[in-house]
């Protein structure tokens, strides 16, 4: 059954489900299977609640099921997904934005989305639906009523984004960045890099398409493809040919800075509610994209004033304790070398850093976790807690936890009051849990 088939049977059932536990009557239900977990073993139980059809890839399963609706058989139901999804954003001529980074691709995808709102219907990811699941099941929510789409892409091994790419078509897309992170996958930041590329490698292949890029980061300059539009954006005001310049103000604690279009523009200032000089970076991005699509400096202006980040992203809140920095979904040795750093910068006082391990960094966990016990050493921090189990062996003067039940014991015992607190870690370490406590 080939990609266009399958589509055949979405468009008499426009509606599609991957979790036996909602199964709307006259859905889809495609049975994809996880590291615990094989839909197969559901696809009779989704028919029985209510599906039309479920696409299978169990032959056994397929040949067994005599009950009620209808069940296909394809080689890969992962892939019958990514086809059907391909072939329904195809039914759309639309710009399709791609983005994707190390760092930052949530958050500048965020923004993009407010700016392109100031004029257009548009479409983005919500949340960090980001991998080979949660793009398609992005794209599956293009309607006749969007004229844009911004789609999130991201990757922890080899050869991930040409997949995604491959599903989503963008027309445009930008890297916001590149650096140490998911090294287990990909072995090394030259894999990093190559993987990043793969986006800027199909938007070559694309007449008409055109890459956004940060024309001051070596890396995403070294691997721009020749002969593809680019426009640039930089904070180097001496740049000749960029697209956007732009400049820190300050962060005291959000961001404001200025920026303009080309070198003879005028300068707009804008003041953020971001918290570090590194979504400086993220910012130009979204100004640039904005551009691109003729939305006004004054629209860009007041769409980047007015996001919110969400979802433990750089957020600054205030309980009636603290002032707590909130990065506690990602951590990476590049992410977390940036945080420290901007809070080193905060004019503020007391400051308490509560620090969670980095996962999935392979061979170089142990040395990255070294290396930020060392960039400790030069922080102005009065009170610094490392969680988890790879800090445990390093020898340093600051207090440990193996977890963050430990954590929260410490918090109900010392109860710090008047701090700005950073709270930096890997989605896993669970800090997210913390700010209820502080």
């Amino acid at each position: 059954m080939n990609s266009k088939e399958l589509y055949a049977i979405y468009e008499q059932h426009p509606v599609i489900t991957t979790d036996s536990r909602e199964c709307p009557e006259g859905s889809i239900f495609i049975a994809l299977k996880g590291e615990s977990f094989d839909g197969n073993q559901f696809a009779a139980q989704a028919l029985e609640k209510g599906c039309a059809v479920a696409i299978v890839d169990d032959e056994q399963v397929y040949n067994d099921y005599q009950g009620p609706g209808q069940m296909a058989l394809v080689p890969d139901t992962l892939q019958a997904y990514k086809d059907m999804a391909r072939e329904h954003r195809r039914r759309f001529d639309i710009p399709v934005v791609g983005i994707t980074g190390t760092n930052g691709k949530t958050t500048t995808k965020e923004l993009v989305r407010a700016v392109i709102g100031e004029r257009y219907d548009e479409m983005a990811t919500e949340g960090n639906f980001n991998n080979d699941v949660g793009v398609p099941k992005t794209l599956f929510r293009l309607n006749v009523m969007c004229e844009i789409a911004i789609v999130e892409m991201g990757a922890s091994h080899p050869g991930d984004i040409k997949t995604l790419v491959e599903t989503a078509e963008p027309t445009c897309g930008l890297i916001t960045n590149v650096g140490k992170a998911h090294l287990q996958g990909f072995g090394s930041l030259e894999g990093v890099i190559r993987t990043k590329g793969e986006l800027y490698d199909y938007l070559a292949t694309q007449p008409g398409s055109v890459i956004f890029i940060n024309a001051d980061n070596e890396h995403l300059m070294g691997i721009l493809p020749k002969g593809v539009k680019a426009e640039f954006y930089t904070r180097d005001l001496n740049r000749k040919g960029a697209s956007v310049y732009g400049e820190l103000i300050a962060c005291d604690p959000f961001l404001r800075l200025r920026w303009r279009d080309g070198e003879a523009g005028e300068w707009h200032e804008v003041a953020t509610h971001l918290i570090g000089s590194y979504n400086l970076d993220n910012v130009l991005a979204a100004v640039t994209v904005g551009l691109h699509f003729d939305i006004t400096p004054e629209q860009i202006c007041h769409a980047i004033e007015n996001y919110v980040p969400s979802n433990n992203r750089s957020q600054l809140t205030e309980t009636e304790h603290n002032h707590l920095i909130v990065d506690a979904y990602n951590a990476n040795p590049t992410s977390m070398a940036a945080a420290l750093d901007n809070f080193s910068l905060m004019q503020v006082s007391p400051k308490m850093a509560i620090l969670g391990e980095m996962r999935e960094l392979g061979d170089s966990s142990a040395e990255e976790h070294r290396r930020v016990v060392e960039h400790l050493k030069n922080c102005p921090f009065d009170e610094v807690w490392l969680v988890g189990q790879e800090f445990k062996d390093i020898d340093c003067p600051y207090r440990k936890f193996d977890d963050v039940e430990q954590v929260k014991a410490a918090i109900t015992a010392a109860r710090p009051e008047g701090h700005y607190i950073l709270i930096k870690g890997s989605n896993g370490t669970r800090l997210f849990q913390l700010p209820a406590l502080l």
